[in-house]
């Protein structure tokens, strides 16, 4: 069975998250359980998600990322993000966005998941840039 999309595939925010997602090297999106997914090899970020423990409890605009080791303790102290669901044993975190959303912030936590799972030719090519 299917799962059902979690999406809206207008919704300004996914644009934005996929502009800066797919600006990197190699980056492709699909749909895996039921939300986007930005991957080259492995997956680096995902949108959507609900957190560690609670059941039901969605949170349809956010960033799933794997933070960089150096700033993940840091990140963890911050009430702005949370463990997700399944993710949070592989040292996942997640973080709501909206209107407040700092995106140079995003960003960041998104090249650092990217070279965190993308082949070292890739994080490279990025470098290069």
């Amino acid at each position: 069975m299917a799962h059902p999309l979690m999406f809206d595939d207008d919704d300004p925010l996914l644009r934005r998250v996929r502009e800066i997602a797919l600006a990197l090297p190699e980056a492709a999106e699909k749909i895996t359980h039921g939300r986007p997914t930005f991957h080259t090899d492995r997956v680096f970020a995902y949108y959507g998600g609900s957190p560690r423990g609670e059941t039901g409890d969605r949170h349809d605009t956010a960033l799933l990322f794997r933070p960089d080791p150096a700033d993940a303790r840091a990140l963890r102290q911050d009430r702005r993000f949370w463990e997700p669901s399944y993710l949070w044993p592989h040292g996942w975190l997640a973080t709501d966005l909206g209107d407040a959303t700092d995106w140079t912030e995003v960003a960041e936590l998104v090249d650092a998941s990217y070279r965190a799972s993308a082949p070292k030719r890739l994080v490279a090519l990025l470098d290069a840039r």
